[in-house]
């Protein structure tokens, strides 16, 4: 069984720019103010998730994993 991920979007810091949508349409939606949510905030581990928490413009979105809370992204320095 794969891992689970956790996925949050820092509402304060998202800039509504809509590349997660374009990049994970099934794991992101924005709302009436074009802000981030996750469509699933704990799902299986997906690389499209992980690819819009990458190319994220301001790095508002952070995966963890589900059992542990272990950072998934961003990579701690």
């Amino acid at each position: 069984m794969g891992d689970r991920w956790h996925v949050e979007v820092d509402r304060s810091v998202c800039i509504g720019s809509g590349m997660c949508v374009g990049t994970a349409p099934g794991g992101f939606t924005l709302d009436s103010a074009r802000q981030s949510h996750p469509a699933h905030p704990e799902t299986d581990a997906n690389e499209q998730v992980l690819e819009a928490a990458e190319g994220c413009p301001v790095e508002a979105i952070t995966i963890t994993l589900a059992d542990s809370g272990e950072v998934v992204f961003p990579p701690e320095d």
